[in-house]
């Protein structure tokens, strides 16, 4: 029997087993990303080999890159315009102040702790670690008894920060000789891969929100279906933008925006269901597809990482997760009355996530000269965020939903500023909770 076989058998496996067990451990401190990068690196060439980079490139990457463009545009698609308006300081906070903070701190802290690699890799690594992924701590972002502010910030923040990092990561990539984008040069990349993807996303969402309401209208689209139309958008603005050598990324993203926006804007009067529910599969399936591209990186990325261990790796991974992500949250909170408990709160649930090892992969593929120590160092940030930011999720909401319930009950927090309801993205089910 074929290794690729082996491979999807061993996939499988830890997956129905965790779906058997799915409502026992959503309780626990384990959570599925601990499941299943666990899983990986026992599947991967450090123990098993079943699951090995050399032998599956092709469809390791594949998978990684359809993964990541479903989960942009799904995550974008459910970001309402009101989201960053009404209550919206401390998304806007976070994502117009915090994040460039968390860029350029990942990349001075890298400096001293990564030699060898030259200035650019290293404003990679910063670019690579900034965006988060509430997936990896959903019980913090969804926890009832954690403020609606804060919940609505961090989820409005992961839902746009992957989105926005992609421009730094593109022009930082193309100044590095070699790689596939310093061919086009920084002002092609520009025009490529900012612009004109850009351009293809608007239109491809925007157009392909108006016809689906305009069938909807007609009664022609079945509920199946309507379920599946996303998947196809997200595809084909992605693949536009490819043949385009533009940013598929970015196309699927910006795409995800314009179909949400004009599924709302164009809503029919006699229209029973929320529009929102239109990417509850293309949701779900992109939450499983991230679990098993989790398999994957603790199989291909982070079991390997783990036999070559330094001092510096380590010490860079606990700097980014703490000073480079909680550092910039409290400088972009500053004035915002907002209390240190929930300001430490805010900064410390910053976990890494699918966009970082996706955008760490396509550098190994990309064949930077410094590829090996900044994958290494991207794979172990990632496997510590995995560990400790699953196993802390639970207790800490628990403790901070305490602490605000009894302080908002003797005086008036800012905390407790009213926010719309937004969608928090379910990636198999908000707080990993099954049906009763």
């Amino acid at each position: 029997m074929s290794s690729g076989v082996w491979t999807g058998v061993a996939v499988a496996g830890v997956t129905l087993a965790y779906a058997l067990c799915s409502r026992r451990l959503s309780s626990t401190p384990l959570s599925s990303a601990i499941v299943f990068v666990g899983s990986g690196i026992l599947l991967g060439p450090v123990a098993l080999d079943v699951l090995n980079l050399n032998h599956d490139t092709a469809p390791i990457i594949t998978l990684l890159e359809v993964t990541l463009a479903l989960v942009l545009f799904t995550d974008a698609m459910t970001i309402h315009r009101r989201d960053l308006v009404t209550g919206g300081f401390l998304p806007g906070r976070l994502l117009g102040i915090g994040l460039p903070l968390s860029i350029g701190a990942g990349w001075l802290l890298a400096w001293p702790l990564l030699p060898g690699l030259t200035v650019w890799e290293l404003a990679l690594v910063g670019a690579i670690l900034a965006p988060t992924d509430a997936a990896l701590g959903k019980s913090a972002i969804s926890h009832p008894r954690v403020p609606a502010l804060v919940r609505h910030g961090l989820n409005v923040e992961s839902g746009l920060n992957d989105g926005m990092v992609l421009p730094f990561f593109i022009l930082f990539l193309a100044a590095i000789p070699g790689t596939q984008y310093a061919e086009e040069g920084v002002a092609g990349v520009f025009w490529r891969a900012l612009v004109l993807s850009t351009a293809l996303g608007l239109l491809v969402g925007g157009l392909g929100g108006r016809l689906l309401q305009w069938s909807r209208a007609r009664g022609w689209v079945t509920r199946e279906w309507r379920q599946v139309y996303p998947l196809a958008l997200a595809a084909a603005s992605y693949e536009l933008a490819v043949v385009t050598d533009g940013s598929g990324f970015i196309a699927a993203w910006v795409a995800g925006f314009a179909f949400g926006f004009a599924l709302r804007r164009h809503r029919t009067g006699n229209e029973q269901e929320n529009p929102d529910r239109t990417g509850e599969f293309a949701d779900n399936l992109g939450g499983l597809l991230a679990s098993i591209s989790l398999l994957v990186f603790g199989a291909v990325l982070l079991g390997p990482a783990l036999e070559h261990l330094s001092w510096r790796i380590i010490l860079y991974a606990v700097l980014s997760l703490t000073v480079v992500r909680m550092l910039p949250v409290a400088l972009s909170l500053a004035g915002s009355r907002l209390r240190p408990p929930t300001v430490a709160y805010i900064g410390w649930f910053g976990p890494r996530g699918l966009a970082s090892v996706v955008l760490g992969l396509l550098v190994v593929e990309e064949h930077v000269p410094g590829v090996e120590l900044l994958g290494r160092v991207v794979a172990i940030t990632i496997g510590l965020s995995v560990l400790l930011h699953g196993i802390s999720a639970v207790a800490l909401a628990e403790r901070y939903g305490r602490w605000h319930e009894k302080t908002a009950a003797t005086r008036d927090l800012r905390e407790g500023t009213p926010v719309p309801e937004s969608p928090v993205r379910r990636r198999l089910g908000p707080l990993d909770k099954p049906e009763m």
